[in-house]
């Protein structure tokens, strides 16, 4: 349990840990690629130190030096492994892709609240492409056989990053072409760190398509993550000014940035630089008067990790807002749209359930109170986030979890 004061204000100028889907991505692709790499301000929370040591069971050779890592991909994987993917949904379902395309029989699995979330979504598209899959009653531990894997077209029905991901690493050593389709287009940093490794990848729209490549290893400087700057970001509109440094601004990750514009938040980009292939910028956010937003389907799947932080900045807003199509929350962590909505009520907001998505009645001002993580890292700092900026604060139970993301979240908070 941690206790949480409010605060009349709350200023800053923060360095934050690096992106962790960029992280995840530079482990997983380089311990599969000709040469090594280093990757530089990686980000090494639970989840992905998940990625690390599967990668290390299946032959990979991966030193750590605090935030850098050098890997050396193998020619040989190991066989037979069982790899355990902790709580990491980014790791079982992309490794599930690789597993498949390399060749790679092995067992995947994770804590209980990782073999709660679904598999079959995965399982099923990677089939298209001859996959051998086998998931525990669409969830995991899931089996991984060997079998020649054969280009495909894949359409699928709800953006995802993790899932087209996984189709992805399997297309790459699959014969002819694979072609991935989604409805929206999810976050593409599989798509550009392929293209950085020589992959034949073509982007058009919604759609990707790759052939069979050989990867060389390559560098990474992975970007402050935009997920995590969020928290940060927040507070300064809530209860003051922040200054974020060195945030990845990648397009398929900014919606936390279209939030903000919807709901009136006034920021800046500034220093704005290439860094491996991904945009950054240091994000100025100073204090404002916020009003309700709509957003839908279309504004989720560049925000999906965010919108736990976007419904608690609505509950502090004026007016009436309303979040849908996001019903991708209810497999994550923990069941974010319940979390999220009884985390806004026990600190004194108004937030009512919808199938997929919220309606979140804005206090501007709001008590405070006790809130559980469920064990759920975004709900956790969200709930953080949200204390603060009330008027008594309160207590997070089984805060602990943030170490899956951000491992000194609690101290860069000055708690």
């Amino acid at each position: 349990m941690r206790s949480i004061t409010s605060r009349a204000s709350f200023e800053g100028e923060f360095e934050l840990p690096g992106d962790k889907s960029i992280t995840h991505r530079a482990i997983m692709l380089n311990g599969g690629a000709q040469g090594e790499a280093t990757i530089t301000n990686a980000l090494m929370g639970e989840d992905c130190l998940s990625t690390c040591r599967c990668m290390r069971s299946l032959g990979a050779k991966i030193d750590v030096d605090g935030t850098t890592l050098r890997v050396s991909g193998t020619p040989h994987f190991r066989r037979g492994r069982e790899l355990n993917c902790g709580n990491s949904g980014t790791t079982i379902r992309l490794l599930t892709g690789f597993a498949a395309g390399k060749g790679i029989d092995a067992t995947l699995y994770g804590d209980e609240s990782l073999s709660a979330r679904p598999m079959s979504r995965v399982a099923e598209p990677l089939a298209l492409l001859g996959a051998d899959i086998k998931t525990t009653e669409g969830h995991g531990p899931v089996y991984v056989s060997p079998r020649e894997l054969c280009g495909a077209r894949v359409e699928l029905k709800i953006a995802s990053a993790q899932v087209k991901s996984a189709v992805l690493l399997a297309g790459i050593s699959a014969s002819g072409e694979t072609i991935v389709s989604e409805p929206v287009k999810s976050r593409d940093h599989t798509e550009r760190m392929l293209a950085a490794m020589g992959a034949d990848i073509q982007v058009s729209g919604n759609a990707v398509q790759v052939k069979r490549s050989a990867l060389k290893a390559v560098d990474v400087c992975v970007p402050a993550d935009i997920s995590s700057a969020a928290y940060f970001m927040a507070l300064g509109a809530l209860k003051g000014k922040t200054l974020c440094k060195n945030v990845g601004i990648n397009p398929t990750r900014t919606g936390i940035l279209t939030a903000f514009d919807r709901l009136g938040v006034k920021y800046s980009l500034l220093n704005k630089r290439i860094s491996g292939g991904e945009e950054t910028a240091d994000i100025l956010v100073e204090k404002s008067h916020m009003q309700a937003i709509t957003l839908t389907a279309e504004d989720v799947p560049a925000m999906i990790d965010e919108l736990p932080l976007v419904a608690l900045c609505c509950a502090f807003a004026e007016g009436e807002s309303r979040i849908t199509g996001a019903r991708e929350l209810r497999v994550k962590e923990s069941d974010r749209i319940k979390t999220t909505a009884e985390l806004i009520r026990n600190i004194g907001g108004d937030c009512e359930e919808l199938p997929d998505g919220f309606v979140i009645r804005g206090k501007k001002k709001l008590v405070g109170g006790n809130v559980d993580s469920y064990l759920d890292h975004r709900i956790a700092m969200t709930a953080a986030v949200g204390l603060i900026a009330t008027e008594k604060g309160g207590e997070i139970y089984r805060p602990e979890c943030c170490a899956i993301s951000f491992p000194d979240f609690f101290e860069k908070l000055g708690l």
